[in-house]
Order: C-alpha cells, then sequence, then structure tokens
C-alpha cells in the first residue's frame, strides 16, 4: 500500500533515465492544508515558508520532489502550468496562482549525461519534467524503486530510489509517506542486508531480512557516501545527498498540526538512515492533510508518520537495489 492509499491523492512520475534524474508530485483533488520540517544542514526549497502556521496562505495544490539540485526548483513550475490549465490555483486579482512547494535532491554527479552543466543545451529539462509528472498524475499505487526523483538517487552503500508506504489506523485514519532516497549515508546496517528500518517492516515489504544476529561489530562505524567505513569523527567532504519525503493523511489538521506532524515524522528518516540529518543532506519532511475525517490524538498520529516513514525509505531502497540487480 502506497501514499495513494489517502483519499483524495494522486502521485505522478517523469524521469530521463539518459540524465539518470526525474520529478515525483502529490496533486490532492483539493487544496490541502500542508507544512514542512527541514532538518538537514543543506535544503533546497521553493515556496516552504508560506508553509508556517503563521502565514496567509493555508492550503497547497500539490507538492514536488524532484532531483537536479537547484535546477530542479524548475519542476514545481511546469507543475503549476498543468494546474493553471486545469482552472487550480490561489485567486489573487481575478488570477489564479497554483501554490506548489518543492524540494530538491542532489543527484547531478551520478554519472547521467547532463547537457545543461556544460552548455549543450540553455535550459534543464526539469520544468518539463515537472510538466509530464502533473499529467501523469494518477491514484493508482506509486511506483518505486527508480521512478521519478528516485531515478538517479544513491546512498552510500549502493543505489538509492523512491518508496512509498501506509497504514490504516484502528479508528480508519490513513497514515502514508512517499520518499525519495539519497542518503549521505546508509539505509542498511554495516555491510548486510538487513534494514535499520527493520523493527517497522510489515510482511517483507523489503525482504522480511530482520536485524541480524550476531551484530556486526562494525555496524554503528559509518558508511558515507564516497568514502570507506570510518570512525565517528571522520570528516567527509559534500557529497550529492539528501532525502525529501511527504507525510499524507486524511485526518483533519491545522497547520500548526501538520507542521508539529513533520517533526515527529522525522523520527522515522533517523530510524531508518544512519547518519541522517548531516550538515551534508538536505533532509527535509512534508506533511499534506485531505481533510476527509477527524483527527485521532496528535500522539498516535505522529507515531504512524514515523513508522510509516521508515518503512518508506527501506521499500525504496530495496525496491532500487532489486530492479537494478535485474537490468
Amino acid at each position: 500500500m502506497t501514499l495513494t492509499l489517502v483519499p483524495g491523492l494522486a502521485v505522478g512520475h517523469a524521469h530521463d533515465p539518459a540524465i539518470r534524474s526525474g520529478v515525483t508530485v502529490v496533486i490532492p483533488d483539493r487544496p490541502a492544508v500542508a507544512s514542512v520540517h527541514v532538518m538537514g544542514g543543506a535544503p533546497g526549497t521553493r515556496d516552504t515558508d508560506l508553509l508556517a502556521p503563521d502565514q496567509t496562505v493555508q492550503c497547497v495544490d500539490a507538492l514536488v520532489l524532484s532531483g537536479g539540485s537547484a535546477f530542479g526548483l524548475d519542476a514545481a513550475g511546469g507543475v503549476q502550468a498543468a494546474l493553471v490549465a486545469q482552472g487550480r490555483g490561489f485567486a489573487v486579482g481575478g488570477v489564479r496562482v497554483p501554490i506548489v512547494p518543492a524540494a530538491i535532491l542532489f543527484d547531478l554527479i551520478n554519472g547521467g549525461d547532463k547537457p545543461w552543466l556544460d552548455g549543450r543545451e540553455r535550459f534543464s529539462p526539469y520544468r518539463d519534467l515537472g510538466h509530464a509528472a502533473a499529467l501523469a498524475a494518477s491514484t493508482a499505487p506509486v511506483a518505486e524503486g527508480s521512478a521519478g526523483a528516485g531515478c538517479g538517487a544513491t546512498t552510500a552503500t549502493g543505489k538509492g530510489g523512491l518508496g512509498s508506504a501506509s497504514i490504516v489506523l484502528a479508528d480508519g485514519t490513513t497514515v502514508a509517506a512517499l520518499v525519495a532516497v539519497n542518503a549521505l549515508g546508509s539505509a542498511t546496517i554495516g555491510d548486510s542486508r538487513h534494514y535499520w528500518a527493520a523493527p517497522f517492516e510489515i510482511g517483507a515489504e523489503f525482504g522480511g531480512y530482520g536485524l541480524p544476529s550476531p551484530w556486526p561489530a562494525d555496524a554503528t562505524l559509518p558508511r558515507l557516501k564516497g568514502h570507506a567505513p570510518q570512525s565517528a569523527a571522520g570528516d567527509p567532504q559534500p557529497h550529492g545527498n539528501t532525502t525529501i519525503a511527504i507525510v499524507a493523511t486524511d485526518a483533519t489538521l491545522t497547520k500548526a498540526e501538520a507542521k508539529r506532524l513533520a517533526v515527529m515524522a522525522h523520527d522515522g528518516l533517523a530510524r531508518a538512515l544512519y547518519p541522517a540529518h548531516t550538515p551534508f543532506d538536505g533532509d527535509l519532511v512534508f506533511t499534506l492533510s485531505t481533510a476527509r475525517r477527524p483527527a485521532p490524538p496528535m500522539i498516535a498520529l505522529g507515531i504512524a508518520a514515523a513508522n510509516t516513514l521508515a518503512r518508506a525509505i527501506a521499500r525504496g531502497v530495496h525496491a532500487a537495489r532489486a530492479a537494478d540487480a535485474t537490468s
């Protein structure tokens, strides 16, 4: 079960294998309350300030996750163009402005051919990719692995990817997560196939490997992208990183409650990636409420958000590695 289990949400991907990058968009069927919390030291964002509880605009028309570093912020413009054609947007003086916050990850040095970086093309393709992702949005189960914003994602111990997971609480509330995993650290424990998120796995959704036994002696030595395992005293040079996520629910939330949910959801990121929230990651979590039902207690909602995000991270990495192994 993926993010589209939340009633009222559609997800679209667009990616280009030649450039090893892509875009993922989440579009609610009507404007939805949203917020964000950033905990990484190197974020790249668009329109995230307006998601603070004290800002005027209460709802968004879409959220975008994109590769391409700062170039990828153009994707939101393509999504806006698609939404304008549908009559969507915040009404201002007789015109409509779609509200489309976005976040990016760095995948510029992953081996893909990116002609806008050396002048062979004038513009990056991200506006077009954003537009295509918006037009492709559907309520079908979300494609995972090397799809959309996860197309060119990597981690310290191999391929990263796009993952999604969901859960329905006892009162019927749905909580789901969508994440592009491009971490400086690793989703797996040491050099093993076991995932840090194993305690939260449902069934065998990312292999069913459980936790390693015996526990690897070097499990807590950081695996960092571009570096051999090292002690915690190691100080890597910045490489292309960042894990960006969306946690959505059909519970009715205020912007302040959505902000608190984003804060709590970050626990899931820290449970599934080691290390997380580094100076060289731009780790952030958006939250989105489609307001279809009354909210359960925030503690229950936050626990579900964190656990579901941890699962989504492991699912994305597992799906990308499985696809890579068969390609």
